[in-house]
């Protein structure tokens, strides 16, 4: 097979020029998610589906937060009854293992999931991290403050940039990180959770885990929608381990709550 010549200033040229085409065309969102794994990408997928425009910015190279890495590093996870048509709908094969529980492979899941979210037109940015909030004058967030993750990593003194939307969705799991950026910056702050702070989350109980999450999807603070494991650390709920039935349907339930309040402006 003969072997074309290759431009290695043409190639560059179309990856700038082909990344700010789509990342300006996105400036101005419906929703911005900030954190890719299951309840992210599924809200997304939701949300973009519908016709909503939506990116999803995930400060790692990868998307899938905590499913990659099954349970210790087996990577299997299982999906309870009431998420199996959710997870199916995107083509994730799911095997039967009674009791109401199914195993799916932790990289199948992740993989068709994160292009089901882009077949339905939401944006992935990885490598972009979420630095801070935008506000209007109620302090209600109105957008995303950006920079590359590697420069947060580094310490660098970098200025961010800035991507309006109107509404935000923290799915950033344990680190809750949206809500304690709120918190940090304005400590009059009052979120919808029982302290009116971020509690953090407590030990292991899955059944209350799982039975928590999905209530606990909710718009606590004016403009964001807490969804996924950062619901429980919100709240002070348990965690749940390797069982990620309820991260689907609180990304399912954000999806409809942040619908709804969109169809209301």
């Amino acid at each position: 097979m003969s072997v074309r010549e290759i431009d290695e200033a043409q190639v560059t040229s179309l990856i700038v020029s082909r990344f700010a085409e789509d990342f300006l065309a996105g400036t101005c969102l419906d929703v911005a998610v900030v954190g890719a794994g299951p309840a992210g990408i599924t809200a997304a997928r939701l949300l973009a589906a519908d016709g909503h425009e939506v990116a999803v910015f995930e400060r790692n190279l990868h998307v899938g937060g905590g499913m990659w890495g099954g349970g210790m590093l087996f990577p299997r996870v299982v999906i309870q009854e009431e998420a199996v048509a959710l997870v199916q709908e995107v083509g994730v094969s799911l095997k039967p293992a009674g009791d109401g529980y199914y195993v799916a492979d932790s990289v199948e899941c992740v993989a068709k999931c994160a292009a089901a979210a882009v077949d339905a037109g939401a944006r992935i940015w990885v490598g972009m991290a979420v630095e801070d909030v935008m506000i209007d004058e109620q302090d209600c967030v109105r957008g995303v403050v950006l920079n590359w993750g590697a420069v947060e990593r580094a310490q660098l003194h970098v200025d961010p940039l800035a991507v309006k939307a109107r509404l935000v969705i923290d799915a950033t799991g344990h680190e809750c990180e949206v809500l304690r950026t709120i918190e940090r910056k304005i400590p009059e702050a009052r979120l919808d959770t029982p302290t009116g702070r971020v509690v953090g989350e407590r030990p292991m109980n899955a059944t209350q885990a799982e039975g928590h999450i999905v209530a606990l999807t909710k718009e606590v603070y004016p403009g964001v929608i807490v969804a996924g494991m950062a619901c429980n650390a919100a709240a002070g709920a348990p965690r749940m381990g390797a069982i990620f039935g309820g991260m689907f349907l609180s990304g399912e339930r954000a999806a409809q709550l942040a619908a709804e309040k969109l169809s209301g402006e």
